[in-house]
């Protein structure tokens, strides 16, 4: 059957490997037959060519580059100074440009330069963006002595003619702009690095179709659409504003009257140019013939004006435009987008939602708040979005499967522990669960994938589902316009700060879904327990925070004691102290003295074959009389990682067949769990106890009506930790137990795996810190370290009697009963730190005796397996036939 599995998969590969090779060979001939198709003719028999030098990115020069370009003049001699076409790859230009020149050169010489060729070279980088191409045609005219040119601009030659403007002011005498890009505010979104990001999306997915796909060369003809995007995405227009403020020459504005966000833009750009004239003319999408000849006509006029000088210059604008254009900018639009930019801005919207709908969401109300979009199409934007997506995600739960989670990008997005956890959710409470799942984040795509692994009708399916959004996507894009109104209101008061305080507020509303959404279940509410709770109380913080001022006392005692690993020497019999990756068996061994005292244990190692491991396994209990459970648990680990309560041969068998780790079976003690902290100075004849933690493993009592997660998350001291027992109990959450049923929520004693940590202080008597001490003594080079011991009887551990040690832990071994609820941090605090410094002083007396401390590199290596989590090498320990026994063995 293994066989059999193994044929599946290399066919498997060996299928993906042939689509590979399939796909470089028709790659390869693509490019071939690319390479061979004859260039396309930028020059013709009544095209002029000029040739120019362009400055590179590091102040070089590209000598001689070909700027075809074509001319038109007039029959009589020009009546004024030359017309240079700007048309910036637009439609508007193709379509009016034939008219343009008719009405044009009948006056005067017009040049219509072909940008697209430099734009789109590979090697001239700067031609692409506004000043690049303001330096061509300023090289052009330097090329065929032209002293001074009017200039029309269309779409993005807009800038273009502004830069130029800007730089050579006394060569421009007037400028037209047709449906021109101007000002940032009004470009698309209005954000720079939004619509930088957008067209880099839109060159890198032209590039792709172009250079990733085999299309033979069908498909070169995108090279203009190329060449358009990247003009877009060098294009930088924020400084055009500081540019039109100080703009002198003529302007005519002529502009789309159909599209509501152009004029917007045209408004704007004549209220900040106060000698401009704007003019409207109507298109539906291309320009017609009689509105073209209109337009023509217009221009003309308007440069024969400039000519005659009878054109308003900004000297003699009227004062009320002057006035209106010192008046500072409202970043706020006056009105919403329509036409083909809200079209635009409603797809994108509805695309973003498969990266993060709530994210989108948040977007669409600040675009709403801002005045760019009604809150209508925000919504519905949203909605259809969602709706898509997370049918695409039900369709190929449906399909494909519980495979589909192993390949992407469904394996980044769900795991196989979201999928069982959220059937079982599924199978015990119906489809219904759909509409609280969308008030839970980290639920939706499990669930909605969920339901169509177990084939959830499908109409079933999409009511729940529209009934859940409908809900939930106006509430967040409602939540996210009000508060971004409230933003935008100080939006140009704090011009300065306005992109860091935007994207603060995206932060906080998105961080409030995540608060606000799991309001609406009980779940969810116990769970923001949960997380407030870990969060404020020290007993759970993470151990990166906890111990920072430990590891800066640490450093003190380092100091003082004149070594950083003067501590590793307290305790000479274990390697390092005791400091990490010390085996857990070999430490035991060293009690064999006093085997009375310790829980029967067996070595097996990773290097004998998995029926070799079962077969010790098996050998050991039998020979000890052992009956399940048992206890393994790795003979290298921290902090319980890795222990398991075994309840039968199949678990065992389970366990056992991992192959890279050395394990520990022991017998499983009941009783009571107590970890006992000691420490002896070499110098002094009798050892202390510091301290003593009473262990409580944590069990819930049924009710017959609460499953066990309600029993969680009903539990004071369990919801503390829930997403831990969430996850570890996931196979058994929707059971119910019966009245007055015990469920064992922890096996193992240890703090980070949910056992509650008490100060166990009260058992303490003379009789048991002397038992320890004989113990102790027992074990030739150990000072100091926490003995985790089991007792059925605490009378009997309080006079030092029937207990049995089941691990012991060195220099590293904490004072646990710190953890114990509203120990106050800084007593925990003083607590380690005393405990720090009798390591070092221990450590310190050895030192001088002879104990050479751990090398600062072999520590150091410890400490960076410790932080990258890197497994360490199983240990060398020594072979125990049957561990410590009765008998002494």
């Amino acid at each position: 059957m293994n066989r059999s599995g193994s044929r599946e998969k290399k066919q498997h590969r060996f299928g993906w490997h042939n689509l590979i090779f399939i796909y470089i060979i028709l790659l390869t001939a693509s490019q071939v037959v690319r390479c061979n198709q004859p260039a396309p003719m930028n020059g013709s028999d009544d095209r002029r060519v000029a040739r120019i030098s362009l400055p590179t990115e590091k102040n070089g020069q590209h000598p001689d580059i070909p700027l075809y370009f074509d001319e038109y003049r007039p029959k009589s001699p020009p009546q004024r100074a030359p017309v240079l076409v700007i048309d910036g790859l637009s439609a508007v230009s193709e379509s009016v440009s034939g008219e343009l020149v008719a009405a044009l050169a009948k006056s005067g010489q017009i040049i219509i330069p072909d940008l697209r060729s430099i734009v789109i070279h590979p090697s001239i980088h700067l031609a692409a963006s506004a000043a690049g191409q303001a330096s061509i045609l300023l090289a052009l005219m330097d090329h065929l002595g032209i002293d001074a040119v009017h200039l029309v601009a269309f779409g993005t030659g807009g800038p273009v003619a502004v830069r130029m403007a800007e730089r050579k002011a006394e060569s421009v005498k007037s400028v037209s702009m047709i449906s021109a890009v101007g000002v940032q505010e009004f470009e698309l979104l209005g954000s720079y690095h939004i619509n930088r990001a957008l067209y880099a999306g839109q060159l890198a997915v032209l590039w792709v179709i172009q250079n990733a796909i085999p299309h033979m060369g069908l498909l070169d003809g995108l090279s203009e659409s190329t060449a358009l995007a990247r003009i877009r995405f060098e294009t930088d227009l924020r400084p055009i504003r500081r540019s039109l403020l100080s703009f002198q020459p003529p302007l005519l504005i002529a502009t789309e009257a159909p599209d509501n966000l152009v004029p917007a833009a045209a408004r704007e750009l004549h209220r900040i140019v106060p000698q401009s004239e704007l003019i409207r003319y109507r298109t539906q999408n291309r320009i017609q013939p009689a509105d073209s000849q209109h337009l023509a006509e217009r221009i003309d006029r308007f440069i024969g004006k400039v000519e005659q000088n009878r054109s308003t210059q900004r000297s003699t604008a009227a004062a009320d435009r002057v006035a209106a254009a010192a008046r500072p900018f409202s970043s706020i639009p006056t009105e919403p987008m329509r036409g083909r930019s809200l079209v635009l801005v409603v797809l994108l919207l509805a695309a973003a939602t498969l990266i993060s709908e709530d994210l989108t969401c948040i977007a669409a109300g600040l675009l709403v708040a801002r005045g760019a979009i009604g809150i209508v199409p925000a919504v519905g934007a949203s909605f259809s979005g969602i709706l898509l997506g997370d049918i695409l995600l039900f369709l190929a739960g449906r399909f494909f499967g519980r495979p589909a989670l192993k390949v992407p990008p469904f394996k980044w997005l769900v795991g196989e522990a979201d999928i069982q956890r959220t059937s079982a959710w599924f199978s015990a409470r119906g489809p219904a669960i759909i509409i609280s799942s969308r008030f839970m984040p980290g639920l939706r795509l499990p669930t909605y994938f969920a339901a169509g692994v177990l084939r959830t009708r499908f109409s079933q399916f999409l009511l729940y589902f529209i009934a859940a959004v409908a809900m939930w996507t106006p509430l967040l894009v409602g939540l996210a316009t009000v508060v971004g109104t409230r933003m935008f209101a100080y939006y140009d008061l704090f011009g300065r700060y306005a992109i860091g305080f935007g994207l603060a507020t995206v932060a906080l509303l998105w961080a409030a879904t995540r608060i606000i959404a799991p309001l609406f279940s009980y779940r969810g509410r116990r769970l923001l327990l949960s997380w407030f709770r870990r969060l404020t109380r020290w007993e759970f913080w993470p151990p990166a925070v906890f111990y920072l001022p430990v590891i800066g006392y640490f450093c003190y005692l380092a100091v003082r004691f004149r070594s950083l690993t003067v501590f590793t020497a307290c305790n000479p019999g274990i390697p390092e102290g005791g400091f990490r990756e010390e085996s857990k068996s070999q430490i035991l061994d060293h009690l064999k003295h006093c085997a009375t005292f310790v829980a029967r244990y067996r070595l097996i190692r990773c290097n004998a074959s998995a029926s070799a491991r079962i077969r010790q396994a098996a050998d050991f209990m039998r020979r000890f009389d052992l009956r399940y459970p048992v206890v393994l648990k790795p003979d290298i680990g921290q902090r319980g990682e890795g222990v398991a309560i075994v309840r039968s041969e199949q678990q065992l068998g389970q366990h056992l067949r991992e192959s890279d780790t050395n394990w520990i079976l022991q017998e499983h003690i009941e009783g009571r769990e107590f970890g006992v902290f000691y420490y002896r100075y070499p110098d002094q004849e009798a050892g202390r106890i510091f301290s003593i933690t009473d262990k409580r493993l944590l069990q819930l009592t049924g009710d017959g009506r609460s499953s066990l997660e309600q029993l969680i998350l009903q539990d004071d001291r369990a919801v503390c930790m829930a997403p831990f027992h969430l996850r570890r109990h996931q196979e058994n959450l929707f059971s119910v137990p019966e009245k007055g049923e015990r469920f064992k929520l922890v096996e193992v004693g240890t703090h980070c795996r949910g056992a509650l940590f008490l100060d166990g202080s009260a058992v303490w008597t003379p009789q048991l810190e002397a038992a320890i001490d004989r113990l102790s003594k027992q074990f030739e080079g150990f000072y100091f370290g926490r003995y985790d011991v089991v007792t059925p009887c605490v009378e009997d551990f309080r006079n030092g009697e029937n207990f049995k040690i089941i691990e012991l832990n060195g220099v590293t071994s904490e004072a646990t009963h710190i953890y114990q609820p509203g120990t106050s941090l800084w007593r925990a605090y003083a607590v380690l730190m005393h405990q720090w410094r009798l390591a070092f002083e221990i450590g310190a007396i050895n030192a001088r005796r002879g104990c050479k401390p751990a090398p600062l590199g072999k520590l150091a290596a410890l400490i960076i397996r410790m932080v990258t989590g890197r497994r360490p090498p199983p240990a060398e320990a020594s072979e125990s036939a049957g561990g410590c026994s009765p008998a002494g063995d």
